[in-house]
């Protein structure tokens, strides 16, 4: 699968049939998360990421809340199901993306970095160990190093809605600088905020928005992403 939309949702689902609904609905427009934090083992993660895709279900591959500590669980469950999409760690992105290249699979893979409170400055310490590790680099050297290694993503996480959009700004030019064209904004977003998110990424450059709504769009009482949320999504606009 090519993604080729300009703005892509990528939202949970409660299971197969919720995820069915969400496509039904949006198409090419979202992508389904699995977080392989919730499987036991990466055998059942490769089970259900093939379940997903043999019923025309685009599947985005995650860590689960961004944990450092399930980065290889990803890259092994991955290099397994051959997902469309793949979240990761940024010390572990461009060894993830080398197991992809290698076996002729073409997902997008994305690299985590965390805003650090200063504009212009993030944490690519985004690992088990590196985590613990909290120092600033320039964003025109996390992007700079991503493009360097063929990473085409950046996802920036936890921008806590629409928070720190001075952020998010001056990391999108740097991405679009270093000549990447994806950007992925990540934790505290909602149908209420997302608009302005999205809408501050295409304007400093961006040429493709991945922004993630995972619990906030999710039916108290099913459990389920909610289908009506799903459509106001849509509402928004940004078509190809």
């Amino acid at each position: 699968m090519k993604l080729t939309q300009k703005v892509i949702f990528n939202v949970l689902a409660k299971d197969l049939n919720n995820a069915k609904d969400i496509v039904q609905i949006a198409g090419d427009r979202v992508l389904i998360g699995l977080l392989v934090k919730n499987y036991a083992n990466e055998k059942e993660a490769v089970k259900d990421v093939q379940l997903y895709k043999e019923a025309g279900i685009p599947v985005s591959i995650g860590l689960g809340a961004g944990d450092p500590a399930q980065w290889k669980k990803v890259a092994d469950v991955a290099a397994d199901a051959h997902p469309d999409h793949i979240n990761q760690v940024f010390p572990a992105a461009g060894y993830t993306l080398g197991r992809m290249v290698s076996l002729k699979a073409a997902p997008i893979v994305n690299a985590l970095v965390e805003p650090s409170g200063e504009v212009g400055y993030v944490y690519i310490g985004t690992g088990p160990n590196s985590a613990h590790k909290k120092e600033k680099v320039s964003c025109e050297l996390a992007a700079t190093m991503l493009a360097e290694i063929g990473v085409p993503s950046v996802k920036f996480y936890p921008i806590g809605g629409d928070s720190c959009l001075d952020e998010v700004a001056a990391m999108v030019k740097a991405t679009v600088e270093a000549g990447l064209e994806i950007f992925e904004p990540t934790g505290g977003i909602t149908v209420n905020n997302v608009k302005k998110i999205v809408d501050c990424c295409l304007e400093n450059g961006a040429k493709q928005v991945i922004p993630h709504l995972y619990t906030s769009i999710i039916d108290e009482e099913s459990g389920e992403t909610s289908l009506e949320n799903i459509q106001q999504l849509l509402d928004f606009g940004y078509e190809e």
